[in-house]
C-alpha cells in the first residue's frame, strides 16, 4: 500500500501559536486590560483574558500570578520563615512519630520532628535548639532512636516543599488570637523608637468594652488604657507629658496635655490623660504640675476611659510637629470619640460634636478633619484638640452623607481634599480656612458618583469604590478638575454581588495594586503599571478579611495586616507563606474561549506549552475543552471540578492532565491535548498548601489546521 506522500498528497503542517496572557497593548499602541472579564461577548475578547479566576492577580511583569498566602501574627516568629534539618540515622532503634521532641543528651540539641522517612533512615526536625552531634545518640523522652550521623541524604523540590510547610505548621501552633471576643476591630503597624510595633483592636470576653493588645515575642499583650481628668484656667506655665499633676496629696504622671483652649496665662483648658493616681482621687480644685509649674482647676475627680464596642474603626497616622518621636495614629469609629494614639497612650478628643462619635477621619494640610452624617468639621491648624472657631476650627455642611476623605495629588497651594459621600463628589480647595480673608473653597464636582465608606485609597491616582465599580480619579491641566473613569465594567455581575459586603480597603506599593475586601471572603484586587491599568482577580479568603492596615517597615519592606470577622480573634500577615494560614490555597484560572485567530476554522489541537516563573517547586494541573463545550463534537475525556466566584459554584467539563515545575527550567512545560473544534478553553489551577507563588506568563497551542466549519 501507497503512503500518503508516495500518492502526492502532504499532511497540513503542525502550526503554534502563542497567547499572552493578562493585560498589554496592542500593535497600534492601546493599552487593554486583561484579568476577569464577565460581560464582554467572547469573540471581542482579548484570548488572554479570564472567565473565571480565584485567588490569582495580574502581574505587572505580564501573565497571571497566583497569589502569596497568609499567616497568623502576634509577634512571634513568622511561619513562613521556618526552616528544618535532616538528622540521619545510623539504623532505628525506635521509629518516632511526627510531632514528637528529638533530643540529643551529649549535644544538648533539641527539635520537634516534621517527618519521619525510614526507608531512608532520616527524622526532618524544625525549631532546633542547638546543634546536632552526628557521633551521638538520639531520643525522644526515655526511647532510644538511634545515633546520629554525618547526612548524606536529600531531599528534592517536592519533599523541600512539603517539608518547609509542615515546619511552618510548628511555628503556627505557637501564634495565639488576639484576647477578646467577636472580630477584629482594627489592627494597625507603626513604627515606634525605631522598631516596628502591631497594635490590634478587639472587644473583651463579655463584649463590653474595647481592649488594644500590642503584639511582641511572647505574643500578645495588654496596653493598659489610663484616665482623663478636665482642666480649667491653666496659668503660669506649659504642662508637658511625663510632668506629675498634684493636689494635695494626689499624684499621676500625665500621659498626655490635651490642650482644647484658651492661653497658658489664666485661661487654657483641656483634658489631661494621666496614670491611676497615688494618695486617693483628685477631686474639683486647684492643681499644679511639677517642673514646669503650671497651675489648674480641676473639673472633678479622674475618670478611667473605656472604649465602648460596636463602631467600624478607621484611622490615619500623621505628624503635627514634624519629628519622628511625635507620629501617631489618630482614628474614629462612629461609637466612640475620636482618639489619638501613640502605642503607649489612648487620648480621646472633644470636638463639640453632639453626639460626638465621629465616623470617618483624614489628615490634610496639617488639620484633622472628621465627619459625622453630612457634617464636615476641622480642627485649629496643628492643633489637632482644638475645635473651637476661635483657634481657627470650623465646620462644613456637605448635604450629603460623608463616607471617606482623602488629599489628592497636588502641589502645596493647589491642595485638594476629595470628600466622597453616598451620591456625590466634592473637593475642599485651599489651605486658609479663615474668614473672609482664607481661601477654602467647598466644591460639589459630581452629583450621582460617590463612594462606599472604607473604600478610598491613593495609588498614583485616587482610587474608590461605589456602586458601580471602582473609579479612578486622574488629575488633569484642564482648569483644576477631575476626570472620573469606572474601571471595572467587564466585573460588573460581580460588583453588583458584592458591593453590599464591603468592609475595607487597602492598596499594595509591592504590586501596585488597589484592594477591596468584602465580608463573605471575597476581595478584588486591581492590578497597574506605569499608571495604566492592567485589569482584575479575583481572590477567595475562609477568613473575611474586617479590617486592614499596611505600612513601609523599617527594612524598608511593605508590610499588610488584617483582621478577620471570622471570630477566631487572629491578626494576619497578607502577602506571605504558601497557605491560607496552614489550610489549603485552592487557585485556579478559566481562559476565554480562543479561536486561535481563525474563527470558524477547525484546528486538530496536539498539545499545549505552558510558559510558568517563580521561584520555587509548583504543581499544576491543566484541564481544557473544546468548541464552547458542544456535546456535537467529540470532547477529550472528562473531569468534573468545581469553581466559584463569590460563593457561586460553577460547574464545568474539563480533562486534566499534571505537570510539575521546579522553579529551576527556564522553558515551557509541554502537556498532551487531542481532539479537533474551532476553538478552546483552558483552565489551569492549584490546589495545595505549599507550593510558592508562580506565574503564568503564556500558552502556546500546537495544532494543525483543518477546514472551515460547515453551516
Amino acid at each position: 500500500m501507497r503512503t500518503l506522500k508516495q500518492m502526492g498528497m502532504q499532511m497540513p503542517p503542525v502550526k503554534y501559536s502563542i497567547t499572552k496572557l493578562g493585560g498589554g497593548v496592542t500593535p497600534q499602541g492601546v493599552s487593554y486590560p486583561g484579568g476577569l472579564d464577565l460581560t464582554t461577548p467572547s469573540l471581542s475578547l482579548q484570548p488572554g483574558a479570564l472567565k473565571q479566576c480565584t485567588n490569582f492577580e495580574v502581574s505587572q511583569t505580564g501573565g497571571y500570578a497566583r497569589i502569596a498566602g497568609y499567616e497568623r501574627f502576634d509577634g512571634h516568629a513568622a511561619p513562613s520563615l521556618a526552616t528544618y534539618i535532616l538528622v540521619q540515622i545510623n539504623a532505628f532503634t525506635n521509629i518516632p512519630l511526627v510531632g514528637q521532641t528529638l533530643t540529643q543528651a551529649g549535644s544538648g540539641a533539641t527539635g520537634t520532628i516534621i517527618a519521619v522517612n525510614p526507608t531512608l533512615s532520616y527524622v526532618a526536625v524544625t525549631q532546633v535548639s542547638g546543634t546536632f552531634d552526628y557521633t551521638d545518640t538520639v531520643s525522644v523522652g526515655a526511647t532510644l532512636i538511634g545515633t546520629a550521623v554525618t547526612p548524606t541524604v536529600g531531599v528534592n523540590a517536592a519533599t523541600n516543599a512539603i517539608y518547609l510547610a509542615a515546619a511552618a505548621d510548628v511555628y503556627r501552633a505557637l501564634i495565639n488570637a488576639v484576647p477578646g471576643s467577636g472580630p477584629v476591630l482594627d489592627v494597625i503597624h507603626m513604627i515606634m523608637g525605631g522598631v516596628d510595633n502591631v497594635y490590634a483592636f478587639r472587644a473583651n470576653v463579655g463584649n463590653t468594652a474595647v481592649a488594644i493588645y500590642k503584639a511582641s515575642a511572647g505574643g500578645w499583650t495588654n496596653v493598659p488604657l489610663f484616665n482623663t481628668v478636665s482642666f480649667t484656667a491653666g496659668g503660669t506655665a506649659v504642662p508637658l507629658d511625663g510632668q506629675t499633676l498634684t493636689q494635695g496629696g494626689v499624684t499621676a504622671v500625665i500621659k498626655r496635655v490635651m490642650w482644647a483652649s484658651g492661653a497658658w496665662t489664666g485661661s487654657a483648658a483641656g483634658t489631661f490623660i494621666v496614670v491611676n493616681p497615688t494618695g486617693g482621687n483628685f477631686s474639683a480644685g486647684s492643681a499644679t504640675v511639677s517642673t514646669s509649674g503650671a497651675t489648674v482647676t480641676l473639673a472633678g475627680a479622674q475618670s478611667p476611659i473605656v472604649i465602648l464596642p460596636g463602631g467600624v474603626y478607621e484611622h490615619v497616622k500623621c505628624n503635627f510637629s514634624g519629628q519622628a518621636t511625635t507620629r501617631r495614629m489618630f482614628g474614629v469609629d462612629g461609637v466612640n470619640k475620636a482618639y489619638e494614639f501613640d502605642g503607649t497612650t489612648y487620648a480621646p478628643i472633644t470636638t463639640g460634636l453632639s453626639p460626638d462619635t465621629p465616623n470617618h477621619i483624614a489628615f490634610h494640610k496639617n488639620f484633622l478633619l472628621l465627619s459625622q452624617a453630612s457634617s464636615l468639621i476641622f480642627c485649629a491648624v496643628g492643633f489637632p484638640y482644638k475645635w473651637s472657631s476661635v483657634d481657627g476650627a470650623g465646620e462644613i455642611a456637605t448635604g450629603d452623607v460623608v463616607n471617606g476623605m482623602i488629599t489628592l495629588p497636588g502641589s502645596q497651594t493647589t491642595a485638594t481634599l476629595a470628600v466622597f459621600m453616598n451620591t456625590n463628589t466634592a473637593f475642599l480647595y485651599g489651605t486658609d480656612p479663615t474668614p473672609s480673608t482664607g481661601n477654602f473653597n467647598f466644591v460639589t464636582f459630581n452629583t450621582g458618583t460617590g463612594a462606599i465608606p472604607r473604600t478610598v485609597q491613593n495609588l498614583f491616582d485616587t482610587f474608590v469604590f461605589d456602586n458601580l465599580g471602582v473609579i479612578n480619579l486622574k488629575t488633569t491641566l484642564n482648569y483644576g478638575n477631575f476626570l472620573p473613569s469606572t474601571l471595572t465594567k467587564q466585573i460588573l455581575p460581580f460588583i453588583v454581588a458584592e458591593r453590599n459586603k464591603v468592609t475595607c480597603s487597602s492598596v499594595s506599593h509591592d504590586k501596585s495594586q488597589y484592594r477591596v475586601f468584602f465580608s463573605d471572603g471575597a476581595g478584588l484586587w486591581l492590578t497597574m503599571i506605569n499608571q495604566q491599568y492592567l485589569g482584575p482577580g479575583v481572590v477567595q479568603f475562609p477568613n473575611p478579611v474586617n479590617c486592614v492596615d499596611e505600612d513601609n517597615a523599617t527594612d524598608g519592606s511593605h508590610v499588610t495586616y488584617f483582621g478577620s470577622n471570622d471570630g477566631l480573634g487572629y491578626v494576619y500577615q497578607m502577602d506571605v507563606g504558601t497557605s491560607f494560614d496552614g489550610a489549603v490555597l485552592p487557585a485556579s484560572i478559566t481562559l476565554a474561549w480562543d479561536p486561535i485567530k481563525s474563527p470558524r476554522i477547525l484546528k486538530r489541537f496536539r498539545a499545549a506549552s505552558i510558559e510558568v516563573q517563580g521561584a520555587g517547586y509548583a504543581q499544576i494541573q491543566f484541564g481544557y475543552q473544546l468548541g464552547y463545550g458542544s456535546t456535537l463534537i467529540g470532547q477529550p475525556p472528562t473531569t468534573t471540578y468545581q469553581t466559584s466566584l463569590s460563593g457561586v459554584p460553577i460547574w464545568d467539563q474539563f480533562t486534566w492532565d499534571n505537570f510539575f515545575w521546579d522553579g529551576q527550567s527556564l522553558q515551557p512545560t509541554d502537556v498532551d491535548m487531542t481532539g479537533t473544534a474551532e476553538n478552546v478553553q483552558v483552565v489551569l489551577a492549584s490546589s495545595t498548601n505549599y507550593i510558592a507563588p508562580y506565574n503564568i506568563n503564556s500558552v502556546i497551542y500546537h495544532y494543525t489546521p483543518r477546514r472551515g466549519l460547515r453551516v
